[in-house]
C-alpha cells in the first residue's frame, strides 16, 4: 500500500510537535506508514510586513485570513500531476464522524488539512478545497486541534498503525459505544470486575460484551442507539437487561468456573 502523505497547514507549526511525537503516531511515522508535513501558511504571504490576516471589509470584530497566502500555500504544496484532497475546517462543514475516518484512510490520494484561524477565512478560499469539515458544534480558536483529530483518527486506521483487533470492538466502529473494560484489582472503592469477565468462556463473555455496549450506547448516546439496527439476539439481551435478572447462560458461565477453581483448590 502506498505510504499515506498528511499536509497539515497552520499558522501555529510548533503546536504539532507534541502531536508527532506521540507513540502511534511516531511509530506509524517511523514505519514508513505515513508522512506527516506541517507547512507554515506564514512562508507564502506577499504582504511586505508579513500579514495573513485583516479586518473583514464592511466591518466587523476580529481578523479574517487572507486569500493570498493561504491559495499559495496549498497549490505549493500539491504534487504537480496528482490529485490532493483538500480539506478545509469550517463550521459550514458536515460533522466528522468515524464513518468519514475511515473514508479517509482508504482514500487512494493524499490528503491536506488546512486550519483556518481567527474569525475564519476569505469566502473565495473555499474555492481551493475540496471538502469542509466541522468537528461539532463549539468554537475553538484555531483549527489545529481539529486537524490533529483528523489526522490522528486517520493514521491509526493504516494498516500497521495498530494491531487490527484493537479497532475492532472501538466505540463508534460498529454504530455502538464500546463495552466496559476493567483491570485488576477484583475490588475497587467497593466494586468489582464482573464474575463473568472471569469465567474463561470467550463465548459468553463476548454476549456480555455486546449486552453490555447496548446498555451504555442506549443509556449515553439515545441518537446512536435510534439509528442502530438490532438483530434478534440483541433484542433480546436488551430484554434480559430489562428484567434486571442475570440470565441462565451467564450464570452457567460463572458457575462453571467457579467449581473449576474449587477443584483446582481441593487437588492444592
Amino acid at each position: 500500500m502506498k505510504k499515506k502523505k498528511i499536509t497539515i497547514l497552520t499558522l501555529f507549526p510548533e503546536m504539532f510537535d507534541g502531536f508527532l511525537t506521540n507513540s502511534i503516531i511516531k511509530r506509524a511515522i517511523a514505519k514508513g506508514i505515513v508522512e506527516v508535513k506541517i507547512v507554515n501558511i506564514r512562508d507564502y504571504t506577499r504582504d511586505k510586513y508579513g500579514r495573513v490576516d485583516t479586518p473583514p471589509i464592511g466591518g466587523g470584530a476580529g481578523l479574517i485570513m487572507k486569500c493570498q497566502p493561504l491559495a499559495d500555500a496549498i497549490y505549493a504544496n500539491c504534487v504537480p500531476g496528482e490529485f490532493t484532497h483538500r480539506i478545509l475546517l469550517s463550521p459550514r462543514g458536515e460533522r466528522y464522524t468515524q464513518k468519514r475516518a475511515h473514508e479517509l484512510a482508504n482514500l487512494k490520494y493524499d490528503i491536506m488539512i488546512v486550519c483556518g484561524h481567527y474569525e475564519g477565512t476569505d469566502e473565495r478560499s473555499n474555492n481551493d478545497v475540496d471538502e469542509l469539515i466541522s468537528m461539532g458544534d463549539y468554537i475553538l480558536t484555531g483549527g489545529e486541534i481539529g486537524a490533529m483529530a483528523i489526522a490522528d483518527s486517520i493514521i491509526r486506521l493504516l494498516d500497521g498503525a495498530i494491531s487490527g483487533e484493537s479497532i475492532v470492538d472501538e466505540s463508534f466502529e460498529n454504530g455502538l459505544l464500546e463495552y466496559p473494560q476493567y483491570t485488576e484489582p477484583y475490588e475497587w472503592d467497593g466494586f468489582k470486575v464482573p464474575d463473568i469477565l472471569y469465567s474463561g468462556n470467550h463465548g459468553a463473555i463476548e454476549k456480555w460484551r455486546k449486552k453490555q455496549s447496548l446498555r451504555l450506547t442506549r443509556a449515553y448516546r439515545p441518537d446512536l442507539f435510534a439509528k442502530y439496527k438490532l438483530s434478534k439476539q440483541e433484542k433480546k439481551l436488551l430484554d434480559e437487561l430489562d428484567s434486571n435478572e442475570t440470565p441462565k447462560w451467564e450464570k452457567d458461565a460463572i458457575d462453571k468456573a467457579q467449581r473449576f477453581i474449587k477443584k483446582d483448590e481441593n487437588n492444592d
